[in-house]
């Protein structure tokens, strides 16, 4: 590992943002769930969550830049469960979907816990979806066309986020705590030996201020 490579991924960390996240609702194409993944990256989700279509889930790496090695993917079965979860750790899941009750998305404040849903490209949310969703958020348009491609839209929304979030100074800080740190540090940098520590049920070791693996007892 190489100290820049390290720093730069240590100052990346630091700007995660653990309360803000995407739940992707049955996407079928993997170019849009990749682009997706990548405005995650880019504004700092730590974790996306889906609920897989049929066939499963299909990253693109050439689409996603490979932030999936950077963004962590929950998949769920169901949205009921994906909801739950979320609600369950205070996030405000808000619904993008075109409607008269929907709020624009400039008047969200995005500062607070929230996780945003993006549905299916042809249909949508779901109504499930929309029965367990605390609020619905639109984009305005003025053409013909109501609805932008998903990850178009998810890539507007989030940047709405940051710069609200960056407003209030939410990546000033880092804002996990210092054993998640090391834990999401860790397998950042050294993946293939963060998996034998796995395997064999093991803590990993701390690391120096380069990044260098250092014993246990240092």
């Amino acid at each position: 590992m190489q100290p820049a490579r390290f720093h730069r991924l240590k100052s990346v960390l630091a700007r995660r943002q653990p309360d803000l996240t995407v739940l992707v609702d049955q996407v079928n194409k993997g170019r849009n769930f990749s682009a997706v993944l990548r405005s995650c990256d880019a504004v700092g989700v730590l974790e996306a969550h889906a609920v897989s279509p049929d066939g499963g889930l299909d990253v693109h790496h050439a689409t996603s830049g490979g932030t999936k090695k950077w963004v962590t993917v929950r998949e769920h079965e169901n949205v009921a469960s994906a909801i739950g979860h979320l609600k369950s750790r205070d996030f405000s899941v808000l619904a993008a979907h075109v409607d008269r009750e929907a709020r624009d998305y400039r008047d969200v404040d995005f500062t607070v816990p929230t996780a945003i849903v993006l549905g299916a490209e042809l249909a949508g949310v779901s109504a499930e979806t929309l029965r367990f969703a605390d609020g619905l958020v639109s984009i305005p348009m003025m053409g013909m066309v109501d609805s932008l491609n998903v990850s178009v839209a998810a890539a507007l929304l989030l940047y709405e986020a940051r710069r609200q979030r960056e407003a209030a100074g939410m990546y000033d800080e880092p804002r996990i705590s210092t054993t998640e740190e090391h834990r999401i540090l860790f397998e950042w940098a050294y993946p293939r030996v963060a998996a034998i520590y796995r395997r064999e049920g093991r803590s990993y070791p701390p690391l120096g201020p380069d990044g260098e693996i250092l014993e246990a007892d240092q």
